[in-house]
């Protein structure tokens, strides 16, 4: 998923990397790319490229924002791989090649087959289907929202499980991932926290600024384009004038943001870092919230309620280390919620621990691979 233009993606992509290249002498880590495929659930999205681009070009330019934000905004997307793929050691060209020692797949929702999203949809490369590599694992995928009856519905239940009994073996990175891994393969797979959470040297890097890169005080907002609903944004814009501070958006424009920050993935997180809040919905903005010790607030989007849900992934994430509290289910709570600090010792010492052992998963992969 490394050439989605999105900061997560990109994050823990280049995350993944580094943790391999220090789990090991000697070890050349490049990128692979999937063929995506026909989405199995229906999508409204045209069919054709030109016609996607101009379907998400009005979605962007609908949310009620200024158009110079929108401007921004869609400069980004624009330029986002040909800006910033270079520092993430992405190539411009695709590499479909398998021909590699270890071929491992993750992390994001690379296992999320059932969906609507024309760039992914249902493809078998991103089950290591036909791959031509020594050994072939995986570290921290996700399902996502899929789930077994979906599968089933699908008439694809067969062709994963051929597909991911070829694996060497499995790291998840959430508990609904882990019981389908278990229902399509018959074994129970490894659980490792996102490359992001994994990587402990992802905020000393050195392209990570040590400066504020804004000089006013603001409350951080990360979300997709307008998933931030008015009456959400409102109690954002209320809490950030109570503490005299600006409110910005990264990774989408939003109604209540003042403005949107068009930045590199690793200036985003120094934005992160010196932020007196976090508002996200998002997997990676609260990951990236917990890794910088701010205090924030987890919107959760539930597949009941209509459109894509992350309840799976954000919910199990949010109780491994011990901040369901921090789900906002009522926006009364979000001053309070925003004024109180993390639980840093905490949150360190289970961050510890989950390191740990994805070094010790990684480096164990690494030996067997050079010990054929």
């Amino acid at each position: 998923m490394q050439r989605i233009h999105n900061y997560g993606s990109s994050l823990q992509s280049y995350s993944l990397r580094r943790l391999l290249e220090e789990s090991g002498d000697g070890v050349d880590v490049s990128f692979i790319d999937y063929r995506a495929g026909d989405p199995l659930v229906a999508s409204e999205e045209p069919s054709r490229p030109t016609g996607r681009t101009l379907a998400k070009i009005r979605e962007y330019t609908s949310v009620k924002s200024s158009w110079a934000d929108k401007l921004r905004f869609l400069n980004h997307k624009r330029n986002y791989g040909r800006q910033y793929f270079p520092s993430l050691g992405i190539s411009p060209k695709h590499d479909f090649d398998t021909t590699v020692d270890l071929q491992i797949v993750g992390s994001d929702e690379v296992f999320n087959c059932v969906q609507s999203n024309t760039n992914v949809g249902f493809t078998r490369d991103l089950f290591g289907h036909n791959s031509n590599a020594g050994r072939l694992i995986s570290y921290a995928a996700s399902f996502g929202n899929s789930t077994l009856p979906q599968i089933e519905q699908y008439g694809i239940r067969a062709s994963l499980s051929e597909d991911l009994a070829r694996f060497d073996a499995i790291s998840v990175r959430d508990q609904n991932s882990a019981e389908l891994i278990e229902a399509l393969t018959g074994a129970a797979p490894k659980i490792h926290v996102d490359p992001v959470l994994a990587y402990a040297g992802l905020l000393s890097e050195p392209r990570v600024p040590t400066g504020r890169l804004y000089k006013k005080d603001y409350v951080l907002l990360y979300g997709y384009p307008g998933r931030i609903s008015s009456q959400e944004g409102a109690a954002v814009k209320d809490f950030a004038r109570r503490i005299n501070a600006d409110v910005l958006s990264v990774g989408g424009i939003q109604e209540a943001a003042d403005r949107f920050i068009d930045r590199s993935p690793f200036e985003i997180l120094a934005y992160f870092r010196d932020a007196k809040a976090v508002v996200t919905d998002t997997f990676h903005g609260t990951i990236l919230a917990m890794i910088n010790s701010v205090p924030f607030v987890t919107l959760v989007r539930r597949s009941t309620d209509g459109g894509y849900g992350n309840e799976q992934k954000l919910l199990f994430l949010l109780d491994t280390f011990g901040l369901k509290d921090r789900e906002l289910s009522d926006l009364n709570r979000l001053n309070q919620l925003l004024s109180e600090p993390l639980d840093e010792a905490a949150i360190h010492r289970r961050l510890s621990k989950e390191r740990h052992e994805a070094q010790k998963y990684l480096a164990r992969q690494l030996h067997e691979t050079q010990a054929r």
